[in-house]
Parts: structure tokens; sequence; C-alpha cells
């Protein structure tokens, strides 16, 4: 843990106190002007946007690996075979699964090729380069992740609790919401931090299938650290990342702590 999270995270916070060189290296004096440039409304823009799109993938993943994940829970001897179906597109690189995505969704596609032929429609819908096509990637590259921990706490689940639900008159769904849900806090809230951590600082699917119109946080510092060569203010951003995730977990972790 020393030589791979304390030492490289110590670098980097170091890194975002000097300057810029004259040929793109990092050189004194230490500054904070990295951080300061934080406050310009672009890059405040760009983190909210991040945030939103986290938080919508976690809740987006959540809600459709739930029923998902209760339907494996109760496969009975079915269960592997369903869980290696979800753990199946881990086996393909996400870059080729995000390039896959783009296949489907240019002009030239095959969705807006299939509805042309059909008659549904004259014209190509605009499927890509949005924030809908970014939020679909983000969706379908990270719902294993949601599926996997809703699972193993669904998998646990006292079935004899439902039993008791029903005994006192509750219908199947209000058992659902009032005894299921509760009972897999830990599993969602496991959940939702493995999808919205890695989604805030994703660049992948968001400059693939964003383009230009999306630009989130992650493809900012990805920028910084090749293209700008500024490596200072990429570090700052970086660390600013870092503190929201760290921030976020402890949250959540507090809140499962007052749940206990």
């Amino acid at each position: 843990m020393l030589m791979t999270l304390a030492v490289p995270s110590a670098i980097v916070c170091a890194y975002s106190l000097l300057s810029r060189g004259a040929y793109g290296g990092v050189e004194r004096p230490w500054t904070l002007e990295n951080f300061r440039l934080l406050a310009d409304p672009m890059y405040l823009r760009i983190f909210f946007r991040s945030l939103w799109m986290a938080a919508a993938a976690a809740v987006l993943c959540i809600g459709l690996a739930f029923p998902l994940a209760l339907f494996i829970a109760r496969s009975g001897r079915r269960k592997n075979l369903y869980l290696s179906l979800v753990i199946l597109p881990f086996w393909t690189s996400f870059l080729i699964r995000i390039y896959a995505w783009m296949f489907l969704l240019r002009d030239t596609g095959l969705i807006n090729t299939v509805l042309r032929a059909a008659g549904l429609i004259r014209q190509p819908l605009p499927l890509l380069y949005n924030d809908g096509a970014v939020l679909l990637g983000l969706v379908y590259g990270f719902l294993p992740f949601a599926v996997l921990p809703l699972y193993a706490t669904l998998e646990r689940l006292d079935p004899t609790l439902l039993e008791a639900a029903a005994d006192l008159g509750a219908k199947p769904l209000e058992a659902l919401f009032r005894v299921t849900v509760p009972l897999c806090a830990p599993g969602i809230r496991a959940a939702a931090i493995l999808i919205f951590v890695p989604c805030l600082g994703t660049y992948l699917a968001s400059d693939l299938l964003g383009g230009s119109k999306t630009i989130l946080i992650g493809n900012v510092i990805q920028n910084q650290f090749t293209a700008a060569r500024d490596w200072p203010f990429g570090a700052a951003l970086s660390v600013v990342l870092m503190m929201i995730a760290l921030a976020l977990m402890w949250a959540a972790r507090r809140q499962g702590e007052e749940l206990v």
C-alpha cells in the first residue's frame, strides 16, 4: 500500500504545488496558482457535469441491476450461469466495447440503418456525440459493478423475513420496498461507490462517445498530462478529484455506521 498508493499520491500532490516549465516540465517555485485556476467558471461547470454524469450513471446502474441481482439470487442452480453472463463482458476490452457502441449509434450505424429501412425515420437520429451516448456507455460499462455487490447482499437475505411480511399482510411490492430494499442498503451503498468513483474520473467513454460536446474532468486531466503538458495543473485537478472521491466514500461509510 505504501509503494503503490501512498508514494504515487504524494508525488501527485507535490507536482500540484509546482510550476510548469517552459518546455512542459515541472519546476519551482512552489505555488498554489494551480488550485486557484480551478475557480474558473469553465472548470467548475466541467466538475459539476462530471458529478452529475457519475451520479446519473450510478442511479441508473443500481435501478437496472437490482431486479437482475434479485432474479439471479432466486435462480437456484442456475446462479453460476447467470453470474458468468454478467461477468462475460469483462473478457473483452472496454475500449473495444465502446467502439462497438460507436458502430451502433453513429449516423450510418446499425440502429439508424434499421430505423430508416423500416421507414420509421427519414434522417439519422443524433445518437452519438452527446450526453446521452456518454451516459449509455457508462451504464453499460459499469453495470456489472452494481450487479455483483447487490447479488452478494440479496443472496444472504433470509427468505423467512419476506414470509413474515406476507403473513402480516404485506403485498409483494410492499415487502420489496419495506423489507428487501432496506436490508440491501449495504449492497446498494457499495454499488453506488463502485460506480460513482470510477465514473467521476473516466475519460474514455466521454472522449469517444461524447466527442467535443461532452467534456468531463477526466478528459481535462488527460489533456493536461498529454497535449497541454501542464503536469502541475493536471496534478491539481487529480488531487481535487481524489479529495471529492474520498469525501464521498467517508460520508457513505459514516452513514453505514450510523445505520448499524
